[in-house]
């Protein structure tokens, strides 16, 4: 939790109380469906929580917005990022029905009504449209790119146009190098946000949409 107060130092009491309940919850929960490495759990607020968390340094998600979480996994990066923009809509996706039962019950444990979780693929939604859509570890960007585009909104209403921000590491310059030429891309170093050694290789992406 030090980590998360010492580069959000303006949270407000809810939020704090819904952070420092994030570990027993994922303890109990992994304690019955392992959705987290043990080692991953041990360092819960730094690999996952403040990971998440870095995209609200790029961006912030106004009122109302609607946001896809694509393949959450635990939770991650939506249910942070739900607790920090309590006003943003996230809907968070899963293809393991094991994921998404955790991740429902702890969003209910923390009273997010601004969460919702489904056992969905992203083709399947047909009629939902979004702002942004998130991914952290899902695929490479030269599958993730097509897979989100049509789920963008047309309507822009942030200081990003609508598009797909991931969480990524390692050889993503190769990633970026096999989209197809004329998209735009940014790089962002989340080390230029926060300095723990976690971060050295991490990188968010983000992709415009149309």
């Amino acid at each position: 939790m030090d980590s998360i107060q010492k580069y959000f130092p303006d949270l407000s009491a809810r939020q704090l109380e819904r952070f420092e309940a994030l570990m027993p919850l994922y303890e109990d929960w992994n304690s019955k469906i392992n959705v987290i490495s043990r080692k991953d759990l041990e360092n819960l607020y730094l690999r996952h929580v403040l990971h998440s968390l870095s995209i609200a340094r790029l961006i912030h998600f106004g009122p109302g917005a609607d946001v896809l979480d694509l393949g959450t996994g635990g939770g991650f990066p939506g249910i942070p990022l739900a607790i920090f923009f309590p006003q943003t809509n996230f809907t968070l996706i899963d293809g393991t029905r094991k994921k998404i039962r955790v991740v429902q019950e702890v969003a209910d444990a923390l009273q997010l009504d601004n969460v919702s979780a489904r056992q969905v693929r992203a083709e399947e939604l047909k009629k939902q449209r979004f702002d942004f859509v998130l991914s952290r570890g899902v695929a490479v960007l030269e599958k993730l790119v097509p897979w989100t585009r049509p789920l963008l909104k047309r309507e822009h209403e942030h200081s990003l146009p609508n598009g797909l921000i991931c969480l990524k590491g390692g050889r993503i310059k190769a990633e970026v190098a096999a989209l197809p030429k004329g998209e735009y891309v940014e790089l962002h170093p989340i080390r230029k946000f926060f300095e723990e050694e976690f971060f050295e290789e991490k990188v968010i992406v983000y992709v415009q949409g149309l």
